[in-house]
């Protein structure tokens, strides 16, 4: 089954970056678009971004542009997540997405189709 495992997650200051990542196995890493996820505590879960299966196309939420950067490493089968100039507000579970597309959807940011675990980012201000 589909497994992806997430970590990098931490506690950091305001204006610090962290560096996530996700491992997938059982799928076909290479032609699957994957994403980034994030839930806070009393909140709705919210897309964050989105990588197509060449690496070619992403998307992102308004709220990281140009702070996160997603990018993959397909021979590893993994996913990243390089997060720079942290804000509280950004402090959430962080998950690994994998879509059923190889691309990303007009709805990359609503859903979903495997989930990992997740790992938690505290930015303290």
């Amino acid at each position: 089954q589909v497994q992806l495992v997430e970590s990098g997650g931490g506690l950091v200051q305001a204006g610090g970056s962290l560096r996530l990542s996700c491992t997938a196995s059982g799928l076909n890493f290479d032609r699957t678009a994957m994403g980034w996820f994030r839930q806070a505590p009393g909140k709705e879960r919210e897309g964050v971004s989105c990588i197509s299966w060449s690496g070619t196309n992403t998307a992102y939420a308004g709220s990281v542009k140009g702070r996160f950067t997603t990018s993959r490493d397909n021979e590893k089968n993994t996913l990243y997540l390089q997060m720079n100039s942290l804000k509280p507000e950004d402090t959430a579970m962080y998950y690994c997405a994998a879509y059923e597309r190889d691309y990303c959807s007009v709805s990359w940011g609503r859903s979903a189709s495997n989930w990992g675990q997740g790992t938690q980012v505290t930015v303290s201000s």
